[in-house]
């Protein structure tokens, strides 16, 4: 084909997590693989009545173009509830409506990252995250983890002996795809670091508020101090991932940038959903909705870590997290959890293999779990199947 695309297209691939969405599609197969939400769980009945109300109390404004930086009232409530929950201090001007968290994703890279930069992330991340960055040819270096998320001392070194790093991408509670959360003094030390290096960070939180047991604990943002911090935030988890609703919150200067570059983009997210989202929030309690998800997602955890431990052979970790979507399982050295994967799906059982959520490859003897989507009764039928797979590898 004579067709001649763009280098950086190059830098891209199909989402390891899309194509195998693709292969669990099929009604059979227990499907511990996307970040999905419980669909019984989207309150339809109420979006029902919330989108007669926004046409009938504003039809015209709802179905025309609106400003870039988003509908005013949901900015507004959106401000609240981080002031409310992540103990930020942010305005209403300091929000950006986005198509989804992962939009913002893609701009930051467009705004931050020219080839060669360095991106610091965490090992493991996000892999939609690390796809959206791939496109404008950074090097990443990944930090290592342990069990509270980013270990602080090899941060301060990488940091001390890396040239043009030039942006961090952090998820501090319930990470994708371990679901670890950074404890309180951890995420002070990191910004002790950030303010001395002065670099911007993302701190993308889809989850912060499915939070199972404990406190929500502060966000970075609400420590910082010098504007570094980026927020991320979203619907797609406390509400519903179709109307791709997010949020980037941001010192104003950062935020200009963002609304220039959305202005390319797609001029500005979608008005009705942004006005039914709204609506919502008005006519319904989000937070009782939100206890609802976390009452749900919390016994489908303990149901699948507690047959892991049941069923699992020996020689296996995995993570214990108190919120969010995801378990991570650490297989014996040597055993390619893509093998096990394809012996999987013969027994109509399916999960992520983790090699891609390492940017720089390695760690091939892991895997992610979602636990949301699935309902109880398959959750422990998926697991057994699951550890009958195992015990032939290990």
């Amino acid at each position: 084909m004579a067709v001649k695309f763009a280098d950086r297209m190059d830098n891209l691939k199909a989402s390891e997590i899309r194509e195998l969405l693709k292969l669990t599609e099929k009604p059979e197969i227990i499907s511990f693989a996307g970040g999905l939400p419980a669909p019984e769980l989207f309150p339809v009945e109420e979006m029902k009545e919330v989108a007669v109300k926004v046409l009938e109390e504003g039809g015209q404004q709802a179905l025309q173009y609106a400003a870039t930086e988003g509908f005013g009232p949901l900015r507004e409530v959106i401000a609240n509830r981080m002031n409310e929950k992540f103990d930020t201090k942010v305005s209403a001007d300091e929000i950006l409506i986005t198509s989804g968290s992962q939009q913002g994703l893609d701009f930051s890279g467009k705004i931050f990252l020219n080839e060669g930069d360095v991106v610091l992330c965490e090992s493991p991340s996000y892999l939609g995250a690390l796809n959206a960055f791939k496109a404008y040819g950074p090097r990443f270096i990944e930090v290592p983890t342990d069990e509270n998320g980013m270990i602080m001392e090899e941060l301060e070194k990488i940091l001390e002996t890396t040239e043009n790093v030039k942006m961090m991408y952090v998820i501090p509670d319930f990470q994708n795809p371990t679901g670890r959360t950074w404890p309180l003094e951890r995420r002070k030390k990191f910004m002790e670091i950030v303010n001395k290096f002065e670099i911007p960070v993302l701190e993308d939180n889809p989850y912060g508020e499915l939070r199972f047991e404990g406190e929500i604990l502060p966000s970075l943002k609400s420590m910082d101090e010098k504007g570094l911090i980026i927020f991320l935030g979203s619907f797609s988890k406390i509400f519903c991932p179709g109307f791709r609703i997010g949020w980037v919150a941001a010192d104003k200067e950062i935020l200009e940038k963002y609304i220039m570059i959305k202005q390319s983009a797609d001029l500005q997210t979608s008005t009705v959903g942004q006005r039914e989202v709204a609506k919502f929030m008005e006519l319904y309690d989000l937070d009782a909705h939100v206890n609802k998800i976390i009452d749900v997602y919390r016994v489908r955890r303990d149901l699948m870590l507690n047959t892991m431990k049941a069923e699992f052979p020996e020689g296996l970790k995995f993570t214990y997290p108190e919120g969010g979507l995801f378990t991570w399982v650490e297989l014996p050295k040597g055993i390619d959890a893509k093998d096990v994967m394809a012996e999987c799906i013969k027994s109509n059982v399916a999960f992520v293999p983790g090699g891609s959520f390492f940017p720089n490859g390695g760690k091939d003897n892991t895997f992610r779990l979602n636990y949301s989507n699935m309902t109880d009764e398959k959750i422990v039928d998926g697991i057994k199947r699951l550890a009958k797979v195992l015990k032939a590898f290990v």
